[in-house]
């Protein structure tokens, strides 16, 4: 049986594996729960995406979140943000493609570790990447992510960034 509300310390994420059940995984959108359930191993052996899972102390998968490399149109930048960069017409990034939590589990802070748990995987690579970028899904995950600082690409409504730089100061000032 699932803890009721383990506390965050005693949560871990992992690369998703065979050992991670999926089959029972609802976060209340469809679409994110047949990609974590059908397709989301295809596209880690096809180098596609790289999944990690929010494991519960008990084995339970509890949330996922996918990384790829992607890149972003210099001209979609914010001018204040595209003037301060070399004027190449692409500027690589970090796609967050998707990101959930079981409804079970929904109102515990678990969608933010995952974003935090993202975030510090971005700024430890040593591939170079400017932003994390998000197509937020809908205006709840817009909302969610704009409270995580992230900005909103001009012209969009959803898609949104955060540059690295902005999230490694983040991760210095509070020492992780």
């Amino acid at each position: 049986m699932a803890e009721t509300n383990p506390g965050l310390e005693s949560l871990r994420v992992d690369v998703l594996g065979p050992q991670h059940d999926r089959r029972f995984f609802a976060s209340g959108v469809d679409a994110l729960d047949r990609y974590f359930q059908t397709h989301i191993g295809q596209d880690a052996r096809k180098n596609i995406a790289a999944p990690f899972v929010l494991v519960l102390p008990d084995g339970t998968v509890a949330g996922y979140y996918t990384l790829s490399a992607t890149s972003l149109q210099l001209a979609a930048l914010p001018a204040e943000t595209a003037r301060k960069l070399p004027r190449y017409p692409l500027v690589p990034a970090t796609l967050l493609g998707r990101l959930a939590v079981d409804k079970r589990y929904h109102g515990r802070g678990y969608g933010g570790y995952l974003l935090a748990d993202a975030m510090r995987r971005c700024v430890r690579s040593e591939i170079a990447s400017f932003a994390l970028l998000v197509d937020a899904y809908d205006d709840n995950a817009r909302r969610f992510y704009e409270r995580m600082s992230f900005l909103t690409l001009p012209d969009t409504l959803r898609k949104l960034f955060r540059p690295l730089a902005d999230i490694a100061a983040l991760f210095q000032e509070s020492g992780a």
